[in-house]
């Protein structure tokens, strides 16, 4: 039930526009290196609206504990959405895709053409993020976090107390 809670908050704070405020993207700028920024820059408004507030969750809860890397992580870790190009209703239809075919289905999809690619796009996200921070040169505990962050906890290479945070968070 606390997944379909999540993803009801997740649709309704996606239906209003706009990216985060002001004083937020000045506190993002002043966290990640300049290629992370540009990356995302390119997120969804409610994207990073919801970046923004997974970071302050991570921020609040870790203390002095939130470094630079953790915050990015946080920041970053949807970033690879931005190649599906999908906005909210799309969203709820790859969603639910993946509930009935299952999410093994994402490479095939996305090796095909139109919607359905765009929708295996998104449902690689964590994938395709990683491999965007690799090649920005992110810190590695970043590009690890955002390609496991859908991961099982059995499965994350992080400190598992920073990986538990993130993952809590992010209430995904």
């Amino acid at each position: 039930m606390g997944g379909a809670m999540h993803l009801t908050r997740r649709f309704f704070g996606s239906l209003r526009p706009g990216g985060p405020r002001p004083d937020d993207v000045e506190w993002v700028r002043s966290v990640l290196t300049p290629a992370e920024l540009d990356l995302w820059q390119r997120l969804y408004g409610p994207d990073r609206r919801h970046s923004v507030a997974v970071a302050r969750r991570v921020e609040a809860r870790l203390g002095d504990d939130a470094t630079v890397p953790v915050l990015a992580a946080a920041l970053l870790h949807d970033v690879g959405k931005t190649q599906s190009g999908l906005r909210t209703y799309t969203r709820v239809a790859a969603t639910l895709s993946a509930a009935v075919a299952g999410r093994d289905t994402a490479e095939l999809w996305a090796s095909g053409s139109g919607v359905t690619r765009r929708i295996g796009l998104y449902l690689q996200h964590d994938r395709l993020g990683a491999d965007m921070l690799t090649m920005t040169d992110s810190d590695p505990l970043v590009v690890a976090w955002t390609a496991e962050h859908h991961q099982p906890p059995e499965d994350w290479s992080l400190d598992p107390a920073i990986a538990q945070v993130l993952h809590d968070a992010d209430d995904d």
